[in-house]
């Protein structure tokens, strides 16, 4: 597979929580889900934000000032983990998000991305919720550059950070076609909020939207009590795509995988001739998007 890549297959995970999933049980599933993606022949395979938690799922109510630093213990042996699989069963994972500290004590809500080639990149949330800052002191991330990959390059947006335009047109910008959104929403409310969200950026971007959310419930852990999700692979509208913009769509707060087939020429196709054209009509005499980051 190469950059010139025409057609790429994307799994989306939804994960449900429970207190038994912590441990080994939450790697078995991890393997699961990976060997399930690969035997599909998925090129990518995406989990939920914050889906590491139920590595502390099964214990005792923890306080939040002490969360972080328990997760942190699991960091080295996620990262070993994952990227074992990645190499081993010959597939990209979007590893949702994992709560890490810097060495300076700042709290960062991070996506991991394990290639297939064995390189690792990370990519952290930018836009913490009032919730994070709250409860664990999650810090904004410093960086929205895209992840080159054998498929071309690929940009990485967590949950809240989906609800801002100007980040995804930022990683359009730099080439992605195909924007991967790991979400984890207490309401229906917020899940709808990221989901609508994800779709305007898919249309006024005439890209691919993956999303993979958490659902299910962790009453021992602060700000985790219940979680709702509906994943969805989404593609702009218009002739070439399906209908209502949706190329998979999971069960709600079901434990499941999605799969869809993204043509990476339909994009070019659209954007060239398509019925709108939203890139190609853009305004930037009027109005742009300046990026003051690294």
């Amino acid at each position: 597979m190469t950059a010139h890549t025409k057609s790429v297959r994307v799994a989306s995970v939804q994960l449900r929580a429970a207190p038994s999933c912590s441990g080994g049980a939450f790697y078995d599933r991890l393997s699961y889900y990976v060997a399930s993606a690969a035997d599909y022949r998925a090129d990518f395979v995406v989990f939920p934000e914050l889906f590491t938690c139920l590595l502390l799922a099964a214990e005792t109510d923890i306080p939040a000032d002490q969360f972080t630093r328990r997760l942190a213990e699991h960091t080295d042996s996620f990262r070993d983990r994952l990227h074992g699989l990645a190499t081993a069963k010959d597939i990209n994972i979007v590893a949702g998000s994992h709560l890490e500290t810097d060495d300076d004590g700042t709290v960062r809500n991070v996506c991991h991305v394990f290639l297939r080639d064995g390189s690792v990149h990370s990519r952290e949330k930018l836009h913490p919720t009032p919730s994070e800052r709250n409860a664990w002191r999650v810090a904004g991330g410093r960086s929205a550059d895209v992840i080159e990959t054998d498929c071309g390059p690929i940009g990485v947006m967590i949950c809240y950070d989906s609800e801002f335009p100007e980040q995804a047109r930022h990683l359009i910008d730099q080439g992605a076609l195909i924007l991967f959104v790991p979400y984890c929403t207490d309401t229906a409310h917020g899940h709808w909020r990221v989901r609508h969200c994800c779709q305007a950026r898919a249309i006024e971007n005439q890209c691919y939207v993956a999303t993979s959310g958490l659902t299910g419930h962790m009453e021992t852990i602060v700000e985790m009590g219940g979680s709702f999700a509906r994943s969805a692979i989404i593609t702009p509208c218009d002739i070439p795509f399906d209908r209502d913009g949706i190329a998979a769509e999971a069960t709600e707060n079901a434990d499941m995988m999605i799969v869809a087939d993204l043509d990476l020429g339909k994009l070019h196709k659209a954007r060239s001739t398509g019925a709108v054209r939203n890139l190609a009509d853009r305004r930037p005499d009027l109005y742009g998007v300046t990026w003051k980051g690294s």
